[in-house]
């Protein structure tokens, strides 16, 4: 699948699919001269350099081989045609010719199977957008007992135009269905009788709804750029080699860089397309969209309304580009996107575009108190690893920012730590080494090999900051950087590490490879310019026990629900991960005082086994996934209002869950208070994070746990 990233504008540290250790690549000469002076083609020029990248750079380039070739082919058609709208069965046996031959095109520097898919798709285009009209411009009869199969990875190909035109239908009268049921709601609660709509008035707008969003759809998608084509095919290529490994455009090299805006305003999303959607990839903690809180990461977005009009634009088969310019504007301004969850359902969401807010993407704190157990932990948030590489004399640092949380946290005489790494998908690599080294001193962290090449230890430097009780919080958004960290305090036998079944399991390193740079001063590359980048993984983290967190992650000695295990999220759900190996243990020792896990474990299990609460969450998380299922959908009108019905309960039983709150007393250090001051601005931020605090029942047991390691 084709995986483009970009951000709103400008975040604090590297996430989950962005590397934990950026090294650029200048100048690599490594195409022959003889490739150099035959072939002035772009394209071939893509190709051929990122594979010669690719050969020689990569941890564990495979053999360009027929095996090769069915994966590559395998992932070229879900991108080329990602829910089966265009091609058909006719249309797979003729690029089936080609689906052991890529590897020789490859090696001869062509890709037939390229152009013949391109003259394939436009043809479908072509048929299927007079298939939307023509079907459109009827009614609908929703009294039909048929469905309508929405996950594309559970059918088939359509056998036939025929056939394909009638999978048309059915995806189309689902649409309209989902319109008229909204349109339906809405008269209910009309107060106006005389202005309520018949269904028949109902169902024709619905139909000019969705003929409008296919329209918009089809406009955008004739607009596709040549390049952006080409990069999905060598996507599909690199993809073969990791999920972390990608070529990007000039357009998307630029993004990447320089973070589209160009300025602090925005939603503060990362996105990426995902299956002709725009994915919300990562949330920059501190912006408009973290402080609004209903923008979840894995969302898909489907449609994007200005607060001054009437009609949402919809961005199904959008370029991320033209997407993202609906989607970002000046701070102040209002956006509301409808948006498409985990579970399935369909909401709007609507946020105040802002500037970053940079006070909230740094560590801060906060005291816990349980007045049951007469317990009082320290908290602190770590959203990611963050470093000021332009300023680095000057600028902040996470460790340096941790480090001052604990001393105010020393101050408030807390019986233990908190450590919340939930959803901090990783940053910088020394700061990890160097804010381990806060709770255990001088000591190995972590160890990186290059392939072929002997592991190397990085090793924390400086004296123990903190010696008391501590828990280590992870979720499986937890990535790169937090696992090294959580998984270091768990080798150490250091703190207990409460979270779902498994943090991300991304135990790779990344480069980042600028084509016109490795190539720069030869004058056939200079006339082809920009060229993009590539992006390959080049070596693989391991624990200092010797075992990799590539793949498994780090599995918590605690282990309570988490929404994200239960709906794929995690490196062993993508595909062609590089598989988990380990490599000798460093040398180290055990934390003077191991904390008892056994113990800890035992007595956790007790208490929230008869916890209601973590019951609840865990019949809420199985529901969701239930529902996420359940994609064979009605199209008969009783039958898909009961479903919808019954979908709304449930979302509206977990929201109220969501708002109930624990026994926790939490309120701010005594430092931050007097920091504060008088700035109303200020205090209400931190009301308002104290306040989701009280709500988050992972720290209600976690501050049981400071009690039991005490």
């Amino acid at each position: 699948m084709k995986s483009i990233i970009r951000t709103l504008f400008k975040s604090a540290g590297s996430r989950i699919l962005v590397p934990v250790i950026l090294v650029v690549l200048i100048a690599i000469s490594l195409i022959c001269y003889s490739f150099i002076h035959r072939h002035t083609d772009k394209n071939e020029w893509i190709l051929q350099m990122n594979m010669q990248l690719l050969k020689t750079h990569h941890f564990e380039p495979p053999q360009i081989d027929d095996r090769f070739s069915e994966k590559v082919y395998s992932a070229y058609l879900k991108a080329l045609d990602p829910y089966k709208q265009y091609l058909t069965k006719e249309d797979i046996a003729q690029m089936d010719k080609h689906k052991l031959l890529i590897d020789n095109q490859i090696n001869n520097n062509t890709y037939e199977l390229y152009d013949l898919s391109i003259q394939l798709w436009e043809k479908r285009f072509t048929e299927t957008q007079s298939f939307y009209r023509d079907i459109l411009a009827q009614p609908f009869d929703f009294h039909q007992d048929e469905n309508y199969e929405s996950d594309s990875d559970k059918t088939d190909w359509a056998a036939n135009s025929s056939e394909l035109k009638d999978r048309w239908r059915k995806e189309l009268k689902y649409r309209v269905l989902s319109n008229v049921y909204t349109a339906m709601k809405s008269n209910e609660t009309a107060a106006d009788t005389a202005k309520k709509a018949s269904f028949e008035e109902m169902e024709a707008d619905a139909r000019k709804k969705v003929l409008k969003t296919y329209n918009d759809v089809y406009q955008y998608r004739s607009k596709l750029k040549e390049e952006d084509r080409f990069a999905t095919y060598v996507n599909a290529i690199t993809s073969v080699f990791d999920p972390h490994t990608q070529y990007q455009t000039p357009m998307e090299k630029d993004n990447f860089e320089i973070q589209l805006s160009g300025q602090f305003e925005g939603i503060g999303a990362t996105l990426q397309v995902s299956d002709g959607y725009a994915k919300v990839r990562d949330i920059v903690p501190g912006s408009a969209s973290w402080m609004q809180g209903e923008l979840k990461i894995n969302d898909l977005i489907m449609r994007v309304k200005q607060e001054k009009e009437e009609e949402a634009v919809n961005i199904y088969g959008m370029q991320l580009d033209d997407a993202v310019k609906l989607i970002r504007g000046k701070k102040g301004t209002k956006v509301t996107l409808t948006v498409k969850s985990l579970d399935g359902t369909i909401h709007d969401i609507t946020i105040t575009r802002d500037v970053v807010i940079l006070e909230e993407t740094y560590a801060k704190s906060a005291i816990l108190t349980d007045p049951n157990r007469n317990i009082k932990a320290g908290y602190i948030f770590l959203p990611s690893f963050y470093v000021d590489f332009k300023h680095d004399a000057t600028g902040r640092s996470c460790a340096d920012d941790v480090a001052k949380e604990v001393e105010k946290l020393k101050n408030e005489k807390v019986q233990g730590i908190i450590l919340d790494l939930r959803s901090n998908g990783g940053g910088s690599l020394p700061e990890a080494v160097q804010a381990s080294g806060l709770f255990v001193g001088t000591g190995p962290v972590v160890q990186t090999k290059a392939n072929p090449g002997i592991p190397r230890v990085m090793n924390s430097r400086g004296n123990v900051a903190y010696d008391g009780p501590m828990v280590i919080l992870v979720n499986s958004i937890s990535a790169s950087a937090s696992e090294i960290m959580a998984a270091a305090m768990q080798d150490y036998q250091r703190a207990i590490v409460i979270g779902g079944a498994s943090t991300y399991g991304k135990g790779t390193v990344q480069m980042l490879a600028d084509l016109d740079e490795s190539f720069a001063g030869n004058a056939t590359i200079n006339g082809l310019k920009p060229l993009g980048m590539l992006k390959l993984t080049i070596q693989k983290f391991f624990r200092i026990n010797g075992g990799s967190t590539q793949l498994k992650g780090v599995t918590p000695d605690i282990i309570l629900p988490d929404i994200y295990s239960e709906l794929g999220v995690g490196e062993r759900f993508e595909d062609n991960s590089l598989p988990w190996t380990s490599v000798p243990p460093a040398n180290y020792n055990k934390w003077k005082n191991p904390v008892p896990v056994p113990q800890v474990q035992q007595k956790s299990k007790a208490r929230t086994s008869q916890n209601g609460d973590f019951r609840l969450f865990a019949e809420q998380i199985a529901s969701m996934k239930k529902m996420k299922d359940e994609s064979n959908l009605s199209l008969n009108m009783d039958k898909f209002r009961q479903a919808e019905e019954k979908r709304n309960a449930g979302n509206k039983a977990f929201d109220e869950f969501n708002k109930k709150e624990t026994r926790l007393a939490i309120e701010s250090l005594t430092a931050d208070k007097a920091a504060m001051g008088t700035d109303t601005v200020k205090i209400s931020r931190a009301k308002k994070w104290i306040g989701n605090l009280k709500k988050d029942i992972y720290l209600e047991e976690a501050v049981a746990v400071i009690g039991d390691i005490k």
